[in-house]
């Protein structure tokens, strides 16, 4: 968790159709997702 703390860079996602799985937005988030917009 501390890497998290210290990265300065934020990921924004815009989600559409093709992110309708949990699967896809947890690899999303595991990809360095920080925040998501519809």
């Amino acid at each position: 968790m501390k890497n998290r703390q210290l990265r300065k860079t934020k990921v924004v996602a815009t989600l559409g159709p093709a992110c309708d799985s949990i699967e896809t937005l947890k690899a999303m988030i595991h990809a360095g997702m920080d925040v998501a917009r519809l």
